[in-house]
């Protein structure tokens, strides 16, 4: 059984940083895509930043320069830092794994990439305040 678990949300001040974290378990295949995403009270669910078999990174242009993706392969953990945080950041924060490869070469494209991940984690709650 396949689980992803997020941790490293919480409350911090506009300007602040936060580290977020995603382990997975249960994965017995390759791992195609990585993926952070948010869904902000009202909206809907966006990619934030993605990562491939080759550990190229892509990320939306609301968060580049200010987030980083980064993995450790050996741990199986999916990592996001996050800095100069703002309240449009706020969002509660999911990973998500593709394990079947229906992200083809596009898990850079984070308009679509959500679509194609097959593992969801319950998500970490973020809050920036003003």
């Amino acid at each position: 059984q396949v689980q992803l678990v997020e941790s490293g949300g919480g409350s911090v001040q506009s300007g602040g940083s936060l580290r977020l974290s995603c382990a997975a378990s249960g994965l017995r295949g390759r791992i195609y895509c990585m993926g952070w995403f948010r869904q902000a009270p009202g909206k809907e669910r966006e990619a934030v930043a993605t990562i491939n078999s080759v550990g190229t990174p892509a990320y939306a242009a609301s968060v580049k320069g200010r987030f980083t993706i980064s993995e450790d392969n050996v741990k199986n953990t999916l990592f996001l830092q996050m800095n100069s945080l703002k309240p449009e950041d706020t969002a509660m924060y999911y990973c998500a794994v593709d394990e079947t490869g229906d992200t083809g070469g596009y898990c850079g494209d984070t308009a679509r990439v959500q679509r194609w991940m097959d593992y969801w984690g319950k998500g970490t709650l973020v809050t920036i305040s003003s």
